[in-house]
């Protein structure tokens, strides 16, 4: 495997960073890996099935003013200051109130996310995008369009790509583990603290992963939009991308489903509303990113989307994250709060430079509809760099999450519990949002600076 050298994480701008190392990364699929091997699913959470709900929107009723009325969804809404910190406070609130198993949950969808579907979901104007039955709307209504040849390349696709999916979900496990034990104080001998170039080197393995899944997405979904009849092309189009009023309802392929297993299936269907949302939308819609999609080891999705799992056409509130968000930051004193908000002055070149990325491999997926060949290895390249500024972001909050909770006092620390209003605690883990057990690791001293890290995944 060629590994990318460690150096500062700012010490390149992107162009410079493309010249001097585009080579081959090797994905987490084809490299031999140490991940733990899935274990027996665990028992269901304990603590109340419905948890006590706070003042809010009502969970079962859309809002569309927040996708279709409200200030308009962008990238630089998303890199807004504003944006951010409410993200990140969220992030705080639920790793200080939370435990190993929250943190561990983490949506699919948002793993290889280059084709516009957080977008679609986002813009919704009928105000669905938030709800549990949006992607599999969609997703069924694609499926019905695609003829049996052409379904039949998302299943082939899904078998192979699956056990990278599994491999990327356990390979998160490292970095919490490390995340914690800083909260916790539980440092390896003769460290100081997390080593934030460490755990971006693992963050740019990791993303081998996410580069793996991008570009057999994009090859395999490519060459069905390159396939597509006069017929399916006006049916897809009778489909509006920011309307999904204009979907129709499709029961679902039960069939199908019984033929997978669950990891499978879900990936046919992300494949399939993904091939919607790249087909029917746009660079700016694939560049796109919610304020949320990094630094995602914190538990935050876990305290936001709890309520709804297992919840039929359970409405996501649109605002949960910026009002508990801030909310956090009142309870914190002013000490506190500064090292929250210092986060962001530090990590503006990072996530400018993440922008720059995204659209560099935007771009060259993009050409897959058009044309069956685009730069691999160029996309396998910035992808790891994505992975390393992800990484060096991850533990810059875990550092300030954790200078944090050293100074909370007994009363903080209840207003929080309070804060968060969700008592169901996870008695496993999760793999992305499927129960396990949670795995055992042996520590990552690396990720602190002793040792080193690893060539593959483990």
């Amino acid at each position: 495997m060629t590994r990318l050298p460690r150096r500062p994480i700012l010490a390149l701008p992107l162009a410079a960073f493309l010249s001097l190392s585009l080579v081959l990364v090797s994905g987490c699929a084809a490299a031999p890996t140490a991940a733990p091997a899935s274990p027996t699913p665990s028992a269901a959470p304990t603590g109340s099935a419905e948890p006590t709900r706070g003042p809010g929107p009502d969970p079962n009723k859309p809002t569309p003013g927040a996708q279709g009325g409200g200030e308009k969804y962008s990238l630089s809404q998303a890199m807004s200051d504003q944006a951010q910190l409410s993200t990140i406070a969220f992030s705080g609130l639920a790793f200080l109130t939370g435990s190993a198993g929250a943190d561990s949950f983490f949506p699919p969808g948002k793993v290889a996310d280059f084709f516009g579907f957080q977008y679609m979901r986002d813009v919704d104007v009928a105000g669905y995008g938030h709800n549990t039955t949006f992607l599999s709307k969609v997703a069924n209504a694609v499926l019905s369009i695609l003829s049996d040849a052409q379904k039949a390349q998302l299943v082939a696709l899904a078998k192979v790509q699956a056990p990278i999916y599994e491999r990327f979900a356990l390979g998160r496990f490292p970095l919490m583990q490390a995340f914690r034990r800083d909260l916790e104080g539980d440092l390896p001998s003769g460290a100081t603290g997390l080593d934030a170039d460490a755990v971006a080197e693992y963050t740019a393995l990791l993303y081998g992963c996410d580069a793996d899944l991008s570009i057999g997405r994009a090859e395999t979904v490519g060459a069905i939009v390159r396939s597509f009849t006069d017929a399916q092309k006006t049916a897809l189009a009778a489909m509006a991308f920011d309307d999904s009023s204009t979907w129709p309802t499709v029961a679902e392929d039960a069939a199908l489903k019984k033929s997978l297993t669950n990891t499978q299936f879900v990936a046919v269907m992300t494949y399939a509303s993904e091939l919607f949302s790249w087909y029917r939308g746009g660079l700016d819609a694939d560049v796109y990113f919610c304020p949320e999609r990094h630094g995602t080891y914190f538990g935050g999705f876990y305290m936001k989307d709890q309520p709804a799992m297992g919840n039929p056409d359970y409405f996501i509130p649109t605002t949960v994250t910026g009002d508990k968000g801030q909310a956090f930051l009142e309870l914190l004193t002013a000490d506190q709060r500064a090292l929250i908000e210092g986060i962001l002055p530090a990590q503006r070149a990072m996530l400018a430079e993440v922008a720059a990325i995204r659209t560099e491999v935007s771009t060259e997926l993009r050409k897959a509809m058009s044309q069956a060949a685009f730069d691999e290895a160029k996309v396998r390249t910035l992808i790891a760099r994505y992975g390393e500024l992800d990484g060096a972001m991850s533990a810059l909050y875990a550092e300030r999450f954790s200078a944090v909770a050293k100074t909370l006092t007994s009363e903080q620390k209840a207003k929080l519990v309070a804060l968060r209003d969700l008592d169901v605690v996870p008695q496993g883990a999760y793999e992305f949002s499927s129960p396990i057990a949670l795995p055992s690791l042996a520590p990552a001293d690396y990720l602190f600076g002793v040792g080193q890290v690893p060539g593959s995944l483990g």
